[in-house]
């Protein structure tokens, strides 16, 4: 087991990552820009140390300073959260060529599945859907036609080492999708690096299934079940929630031997989450593989009792799987609301600011995982969340009851947060029938403004 583990992250995921390193009896050293110097969970790290300024690409994008930090920390082991640098496969080589195990796969492993072209490739091997479109990278915008016209539009252009929507463009015809094809290349060259780009059918009403899995360095992988993160905002999840309402168990249940059959394939070890659209029809299609542990990893945690970012740390000491499939159960209904500093009224204006009013919610079946408190400033560098709200009912009836229980209880001020506008989803009659597609949230917004 490691001695020291560098967290090289903030914020909650940074608090949950420290915490399951306490219960493992590790040591952590927790990185931190300028801007989180007086964050009140640097307190729970055994040791803090500063990497730069407040912007990213100063602190927690810059991999010499961090490997320095766990050089000079006597770190055998960095764990990279979620975000920055979590799906960057050189950094993952950089820590093996510098004897400091990354906490995650392999670089290897993640350019096979975090790619999104090489990913598709051996999703077919493994007899994983995946949706019509081109085998491999689109150059230019007659190849891109060509393509459109085989499968039919409309079509949507992705970029092939990115998400969160940049790079991504929906096409209805050859017109929009000649112009477009530039500027998607554009687009993720400026957001990744990487300005490839594919082609891929678009569903117009489609919800988004995701799988987690997690594999070890001895060649097993199993599944967590399933997810829907359909209640989203800009290709953002708003809200997920597990099991996925109204999804045909025994449909479900192939996709994910199948999704656990990739990630096995790809000598995958660590936390890994291969997401899918599903269609009217209950088809599903392989998006992508997020090879890292995801913002919503509570929501499986609480309805399998798996501790994910635990066993990913043990699995990446070298651990065996302390599972099998046959004894992953799911008990109940878990739903998670993510608490961003945004006001939802104002086209979700950052609000960024002090925290003076800070009343968190409790009682049986509620999980709040945040670094948030009385007297925190929110800084304007990073993303806005603040905080996750995570509540597990016995059936999706209770867990939405407790969940609006809960938010209800949460009074976050004077800084604008999102809780008002969850405690409408949760009474919202199309959400508590289940099923929305991943742009009702969007149509819902748009016709509440009147626009």
């Amino acid at each position: 087991m490691f001695s020291k583990v560098l967290i090289a992250n903030r914020g909650e995921i940074a608090l949950r990552i420290m915490r399951a390193c306490k219960e493992l009896g590790i040591e952590t050293v927790c990185v931190y820009s300028t801007a989180d110097k007086d964050a009140p969970y640097l307190k729970h790290a055994d040791e803090a140390i500063c990497i730069g300024e407040g912007p990213a690409k100063d602190s927690y994008l810059n991999i010499s300073r961090i490997i320095s930090a766990a050089e000079v920390t006597n770190a055998d082991a960095i764990h990279p959260g979620y975000g920055f640098l979590s799906e960057r496969a050189d950094f993952s080589e950089i820590c093996r060529s510098c004897k400091i195990e990354f906490i995650g796969p392999s670089p290897e492993a993640m350019g096979k599945l975090g790619d999104k072209v090489e990913a598709k490739r051996y999703a077919k091997a493994a007899k994983v859907p995946v949706f019509p479109g081109s085998e491999g990278a689109v150059e230019e915008a007659d190849e891109a036609a060509e393509i459109a016209e085989e499968i039919g539009y409309p079509v949507i252009i992705k970029a092939a080492a990115g998400g969160g929507g940049r790079g991504m463009r929906i096409c209805r015809n050859e017109a929009t999708l000649r112009t477009n094809i530039a500027k998607a290349q554009q687009e993720a060259l400026a957001a990744f690096g990487n300005g490839a780009v594919f082609i891929e059918k678009f569903l117009e009403h489609a919800r988004h299934v995701e799988v987690q899995c997690i594999g070890d360095k001895h060649g097993n992988a199993i599944h967590l079940w399933e997810r829907d993160c359909s209640m989203q905002r800009r290709h953002q999840k708003v809200i997920e929630e597990a099991p996925g309402p109204g999804i045909d168990r025994k449909k479900i249940e192939k996709v994910c031997e199948a999704a656990a059959r990739l990630v096995k394939s790809a000598d995958y070890s660590g936390a890994a989450t291969v997401e899918f659209l599903m269609d009217a029809d209950q088809n599903f299609y392989m998006l992508e593989v997020n090879t890292r542990v995801q913002v919503e990893h509570p929501v499986t945690e609480y309805i399998t009792g798996v501790d994910i970012v635990k066993t990913s740390i043990l699995v990446a000491a070298g651990e065996k799987l302390p599972y099998k499939q046959k004894d992953i159960h799911v008990n109940g209904h878990a739903i998670e609301c993510r608490i961003n500093a945004e006001d939802h009224t104002k086209d979700f204006m950052p609000s960024a600011g002090g925290i003076e009013t800070w009343r968190a919610p409790g009682g049986l079946g509620v999980r709040l995982d945040t670094h948030a408190c009385a007297g925190y400033r929110v800084p304007p560098n990073y993303d806005s969340m603040i905080g996750k709200l995570i509540c597990w009912g016995e059936d999706r009836e209770a867990a939405i009851a407790r969940t609006l229980r809960a938010l209800e209880e949460f009074e976050v001020g004077p800084i604008k947060t999102t809780i008002p506008l969850h405690a409408e989803l949760m009474q919202n009659s199309d959400f508590r029938k289940g099923g929305v597609d991943i742009h009702y949230l969007e149509r819902l917004l748009k016709s509440a403004s009147g626009v």
